[in-house]
């Protein structure tokens, strides 16, 4: 799922935590994974903490970067404020968008990615760059 980026920008963290934990308990219902898509590319790094705790606290499995519609996809900073907050709480990152190399994809892994979500897997895994403009 994607967050309401509207309603997070506003202040209305009842309401996000409320749509989140909504789709989280359907998710644990029917076994399925949940990960919450933060849209970093649009978000502060203060936006993305407050997403971050709010889909923690929701029980979400995944935080993830981007949906690969906005502005640019994971950017190191990103993974990393995700991580800080993820980690300790035994949830985990994925890092989504942008990642066009092994090096792209190693970096983010070193910063705590455990997911990568990339159109160029092939390329990356022929050892090869993605030209792709996202």
């Amino acid at each position: 799922m994607v967050i309401n980026v509207g309603m997070l920008q506003a202040g209305e963290y009842d309401f996000v935590l409320g749509d989140i934990r909504a789709v989280v308990a359907v998710c644990k219902e029917r076994g399925a994974i949940s990960k919450v898509i933060l849209e970093t590319a649009l978000l502060s790094p203060e936006q993305i903490c407050k997403a971050s705790d709010l889909a923690i606290a929701a029980g979400a499995d995944f935080i993830k970067t981007s949906t690969g519609f906005s502005t640019r996809g994971a950017s190191e900073e990103d993974v990393k404020l995700m991580t800080s907050i993820a980690k300790p709480a035994g949830k985990q990152v994925k890092a989504s968008g942008g990642i066009r190399s092994a090096a792209d994809a190693e970096k983010m892994i070193a910063l705590g990615a455990t997911r990568l979500g990339t159109s160029a897997g092939v390329k990356i895994a022929q050892g090869q760059q993605s030209t792709d403009a996202y």
